[in-house]
Order: structure tokens, then C-alpha cells, then sequence
């Protein structure tokens, strides 16, 4: 969604811009294009080989952008080690990586066998989905997946991991994928592992917990009059976004002696998107993983 990116934040010449979620870094290009000669970007992503990706294509703009490994939920800290105070514009991408996805050394996608892995950040440990495949009880299980994955079935897929990993262990992406295709059978056209590797890759990653952080730490970076936009792709993160936008766009409410009073969280905002922002008809056909992309834009107004 960069031309819908592009046209909702508005970049001009000379402006900044947190990009959180740098990925390849063809946001963080098109940015840069629009705010030469003199705008920075500092781009952030917790993945270490995407930030060494992003860096070659970003190349023609050294010295004007400033590249960090790091958590978006982090952005402040980050920022100001980096000697930036204030941004003009933030961008989020939530979205996993197509490089991600195509890796079947990351564990995240089960088109290819891999390990299952799912750590956005492979330098600093912490558990995989392995390890949460391999140790969470039944209960556990079941409610990882139906509360990150949003599916019906995880009693169903929760009893059927324990009992798999209790004969033989789970050791792949496509022993697991195979496995809940087993249990649940096949009657859409969305694979019915797909929820489940959703829901392991967000506890892996704390992603709900970060994007929280990370939208406070956006908002919070910019000046008045800036502009963020994110960019989210199912109902758990678009449902943090919309929440979050709405205490700091606060509302108006009438005093029993007269007058009203603006109540919310500091700073303010104002919606620059009245809903949400869907791709095109072009773009879906291009990228079918862009199908439920929605942005969401708004502006930082003065107290």
C-alpha cells in the first residue's frame, strides 16, 4: 500500500519519519523520495537480516537515513540514542514479510518444511514455537489459539498436538500443518493451520503487547501537526489500533453547570481516514497477501 501510504502521511521535502516496521525498506524508499533533499528517516525492525536487506536497497539515501535492530515498542529509547526528539511522520507496517514468509528456515510459513521457529529477532533467544508446541498443556494450547488465532476448532487442535508430541514430538512446520489439516479437514480455501501458525507466531513475538507500546511511542514521537499511519491485517491488531486512536482522540462532554470539557489521553489526535484504507482491486491481484491490509491515518493536533 505505498501509494495509499504516500498519499495519507503526505511527505515533503525536508520532513522526518519513524518507519517501526522496516522490512525491505520500499516504504521507507518512497518516504525518502518524497522528503529529499533533506529528510531523515530512522527505520527500525526487530528482525536483524531484514534490516541488512533494507540497508542495501536504502543505499542511495546514506546519510540521510539511520538504520536500528529493535523493537518499534522501543521506539523512543531508540530515537533519542539515535539523536532523534520529534518526527513529522510514523509508519507501521504490521504485516510479516514476504522475505519472512519465504523462508522456510524462519518456521513462519508452511508451504516449504522448516523448523518452527517464528522469532522476529533469532539473536536474542527466547522461545520458539517449538518450544511453545512442545511444552504448553492442552489448556494452554487451546486458549493461545483461540485467542491470537481467532479459531473455532482450538480445543480440537490443542488435544491433537499434545497427543501428536506425546508419540513422536513435532518437529516441522508441515508435520504441524498437516497434522490440524488432519483434525479440522479442508473445506476453504484458507489453509486450517493458518490461524494456528498466526497465533504461535504472536505469542513468540509479543506482538500484541509491543504494538500497544509501539503506537504510544509513535504517537508521542511526533510534532504537532505530524502523521502516523499503520497499517494492520487482521481484527486483534486492528482492534489495539482503532482503541488506542480513540482515547487520544478523546471526545467532548457537556458539564451539568454549563460549557463542555474535552476528556482523553494526551496528545491529541484527529482521524485523517474516516474508516479504513483497503487496497485496490491491482494490488490484491498482485499481492493476495495485501487482501485485508487496512491503514488507518491521523494527525497530531496541539493541547
Amino acid at each position: 500500500m505505498v501509494a495509499e501510504v504516500l498519499e495519507g502521511l503526505g511527505p515533503k521535502p525536508g520532513e522526518s519519519c519513524l518507519d517501526g516496521t522496516l522490512g525491505a525498506g520500499g516504504h521507507a524508499a518512497a518516504i525518502l523520495a518524497r522528503t529529499a533533499p533533506d529528510g531523515i528517516l530512522l527505520g527500525l525492525d526487530r528482525d536483524s537480516e531484514a534490516v541488512s536487506r533494507a540497508a542495501g536497497r536504502l543505499k542511495e539515501f546514506e546519510g540521510r537515513c539511520v538504520l536500528r535492530c529493535g523493537n518499534f515498542a522501543s521506539a523512543r529509547e531508540i530515537a533519542r540514542e539515535a539523536g532523534v526528539n520529534k518526527v513529522d511522520l510514523v509508519l507501521l507496517d504490521l504485516g510479516i514479510s514476504s522475505d519472512q514468509l519465504d523462508s522456510s528456515g524462519r518456521g513462519f510459513s508452511f508451504r516449504e518444511d522448516g523448523p518452527l521457529d517464528m522469532r522476529m529477532d533469532r539473536t536474542s533467544g527466547g522461545q520458539s514455537a517449538a518450544d511453545l508446541v512442545g511444552t504448553l498443556g492442552e489448556d494452554e494450547l487451546r486458549g493461545l489459539i483461540a485467542e491470537y488465532g481467532e479459531d473455532r476448532n482450538a480445543r480440537r487442535i490443542a488435544r491433537a498436538i499434545v497427543a501428536e508430541r506425546e508419540k513422536a514430538g513435532i518437529a516441522g512446520t508441515l508435520q504441524l500443518a498437516g497434522l490440524i489439516e488432519r483434525v479440522c479437514g479442508r473445506r476453504e480455501r484458507i489453509h486450517p493451520a493458518t490461524r494456528t501458525f498466526q497465533a504461535l507466531r504472536m505469542a513468540v513475538n509479543s506482538e500484541l503487547e509491543s504494538l500497544e507500546a509501539g503506537l504510544e511511542a509513535g504517537i508521542g514521537l511526533l510534532v504537532d501537526g505530524g502523521r502516523m499511519a499503520v497499517i494492520s491485517f487482521h481484527s486483534l491488531e486492528d482492534r489495539i489500533v482503532k482503541n488506542v486512536f480513540r482515547k487520544h482522540e478523546g471526545r467532548w462532554v457537556s458539564l451539568q453547570e454549563g460549557g463542555r470539557r474535552w476528556e482523553g489521553q494526551e496528545p491529541r489526535l484527529r482521524r485523517l481516514t474516516g474508516g479504513c484504507v483497503r487496497p485496490g482491486e491491482a494490488e490484491i491481484g498482485a499481492n493476495p497477501r495485501a487482501r485485508s491490509a487496512k491503514l488507518r491515518i491521523v494527525e497530531r493536533i496541539a493541547a
